[in-house]
């Protein structure tokens, strides 16, 4: 069943179908966990093509179809529609022995992917076991002033990257170029290893490793930015799926609280080798409150009761990590913020029903610092951990919003929040997803039609 289009004005009909089609950007625009794989999912329906461009194996996004739930980390979110094709870009670093286990994984529940339906950039970084190590112990190391990684390898393999001395994927198609690089590399990665008093990397064993997953990883290997050229000259629809969200973006976040990638609608285009003007409509995914995970500023977040039940609520658990997300009130200063950073054209606004039953709720429309009123949130690290959030509170509604595909179904008080999120932020509300489930959605505005 699919979701029915509805006008703005809550006037049911289906938009007139333009010509020229949009490809389309799905970016988070919080701390990241915003829902953005139901999302793509759900958009996939309308896409040939599904595109990750940045981040690695730390994204979690969970899909559930049917009484089927799938977590994915690496893989694109369109991998579970077979007849999609799924390209993992080279703005994406790639821990290749995570992908073949992810694969393996989803096999598990019925879902085949082959050299014909995931194609990964051969140009893309590979995440090596030192990485991870090196995550690891700088993490530690850093005690009560830790970034909150998941210690993957992610930031170690991008500063290897930017630093020119990175293995990627076509480089395991080399076997006679391995050993060199191989050395290069771990002139840094033993020098880092012995400053943290951990044991050193053996260069022959990573090369062992190397060459046996070299022929599990090369028949996936492709020229992404070929292969989507034609595919944009053939007419096909594209989706490009971001991670993480756009306060995470290595620039535009909360740093030094960052991931190590950029998050923001303009990587899909560098992340994927496709020029910027091949992406239309940039769709900003974001609860209709705010959750982040591990450390950083956070001026929102509720420690009380209130916090707890929209935990608990929104069983906001990380599903890469399993910890516990940190909640609070919506904060539509920092989503106004990532819109204008990001792009975004119009918002997916998710999880509204995680609010029925609350007597009041609060919107932060501003921040307070030193005895100042800001209306935007500031890139210094001191000051975003000091601002303090003016609040605009609203009534509740006590109805269930769960399940709701129509402006009908929604209480008029849920109506009446949603409209004045748009006028916060400053963008339409294109899609309200109102439960886990695929078709529970409300579409406001079809991203592809815009």
């Amino acid at each position: 069943m699919q979701p029915c289009l509805e006008r703005r004005d809550g006037e049911a009909g289906l938009t007139k179908r333009t010509e020229a089609m949009a490809n389309v950007a799905v970016i988070g625009a919080q701390w990241g966990d915003e829902g953005k794989g139901k999302i793509v999912d759900w958009l996939s329906q309308r896409a040939d093509v599904v595109v990750r461009f940045q981040g690695g194996h730390n994204a979690g996004h969970t899909l559930v179809i049917g009484n089927v739930e799938y977590k994915l980390s690496l893989l694109p979110s369109g991998v579970v529609r077979q007849e999609k094709l799924s390209i993992i870009g080279n703005g994406v670093v790639v821990d290749p022995w995570a992908l073949l286990r992810e694969i393996e994984n989803i096999k598990g529940k019925g879902v085949t992917v082959t050299p014909d339906n995931l194609k990964l950039a051969d140009n893309a970084t590979l995440i090596l076991p030192s990485h991870g190590e090196i995550d690891r112990a700088r993490e530690e190391a850093k005690g009560a002033n830790k970034i909150g990684t998941t210690g993957r390898g992610i930031g170690p393999a991008y500063e290897d990257k930017v630093g020119r001395r990175a293995i990627r994927v076509c480089d395991l198609a080399d076997p006679d170029s391995l050993p060199l690089k191989i050395e290069q590399l771990l002139v840094h990665h033993n020098a880092l290893l012995r400053g943290f008093s951990q044991p050193e990397v053996d260069g022959e064993k990573l090369l062992q490793l190397l060459l046996e997953v070299a022929p599990k990883i090369l028949p996936y290997a492709d020229r992404v930015w070929e292969r989507l050229d034609e595919l944009r000259k053939a007419g096909k629809r594209i989706l490009f799926e971001g991670a993480q969200g756009l306060m995470l973006d290595v620039d535009h976040g909360t740093y030094p609280y960052v991931t190590s990638s950029n998050t923001v609608s303009g990587q899909a285009a560098a992340g994927s080798g496709i020029g910027p003007s091949a992406v239309g409509y940039v769709l900003g995914i974001t609860k209709a409150y705010t959750t982040r995970v591990g450390s950083g500023p956070f001026p929102t977040e509720l420690t009380d009761e209130v916090g707890q039940r929209l935990g608990e609520r929104g069983k906001e658990f990380g599903t890469v990590t399993g910890r516990k997300r940190r909640c609070g009130w919506f904060d539509a200063v920092m989503v106004r913020q990532a819109v204008k950073v990001g792009g975004i054209t119009g918002i997916a606004l998710t999880k509204l029903d995680v609010l029925d039953g609350f007597e009041e709720i609060k919107v932060c429309v501003g921040y307070k610092l030193k005895g100042e009123t800001l209306n935007y949130y500031p890139a210094g690290m001191a000051a975003q951990a000091a601002v303090e959030p003016i609040y605009e509170t609203f009534p509740g509604w006590t109805e269930s919003t769960r399940g709701a595909r129509s402006w009908a179904d929604l209480p008029a008080t849920a109506i009446k929040y949603v409209r004045r999120v748009e006028e916060l932020i400053e963008t339409p509300v294109a899609i309200l997803s109102t439960s886990p489930e695929r078709d529970d959605t409300i579409l406001v505005r079809d991203p592809f039609e815009d």
